[in-house]
């Protein structure tokens, strides 16, 4: 290992020698033969998505947003005009059962961020809409939350981030293949 400086002006030993790798170390040591190579990969991602799931709810709580209504009003305004989607449609697009779905929307509508009315596609469904004030609400909060995390990777550099984005998107893959 080499003490002079990486890319990032730490010593390349210090980069190699990191609490994931000690702990992947540690475990060869004490059972020889046993798979470790998932502890370098998987023990980073899952501190860095804490550290990162921590940060995102200190920072909406300074915005006051709670996680599940910003999941909500950025589908829907994520949809495009007229920023309405239906709720099956919310519920396929967040991933939520139907009834988290319907408690969101409740709870977003009794703050008069969305309006419930009958869908236009189909008599039986009901369709979920922006209203002034969930559209201005989303806007702000995401363009100061983006701003922030975008501020939080900017010790990677643009080459960096595009390969994290590459290996993250391959896993992803690999973790949860689109059905087919």
């Amino acid at each position: 290992m080499s003490n002079d400086p990486g890319a990032d002006g730490y010593p390349m030993a210090s980069i190699l020698r990191w609490p994931a790798h000690d702990i992947a170390e540690s475990w060869r040591r004490e059972l020889p033969g046993v798979r470790t190579e998932s502890i370098e990969i998987i023990t980073p991602v899952w501190r860095v998505a804490k550290l990162l799931a921590d940060d995102r709810r200190r920072t909406l709580a300074e915005l006051g947003v709670d996680p599940s209504t910003l999941d909500l009003l950025s589908v829907i305004r994520r949809a495009g005009p007229p920023y309405e989607l239906t709720t099956r449609e919310i519920t396929r697009r967040t991933l939520v059962t139907p009834g988290a779905v319907s408690q969101r929307v409740a709870r977003a509508e009794r703050a008069g961020l969305v309006a419930r009315a009958p869908s236009s596609a189909s008599r039986r469904a009901v369709a979920v809409r922006l209203t002034d004030a969930g559209h201005r609400l989303i806007e702000t909060t995401v363009r100061r939350l983006l701003e922030h995390e975008a501020d939080l990777i900017g010790g990677l550099a643009p080459d960096e981030r595009q390969a994290l984005t590459g290996l993250l998107a391959r896993l992803e893959r690999t973790l949860a293949p689109e059905p087919g």
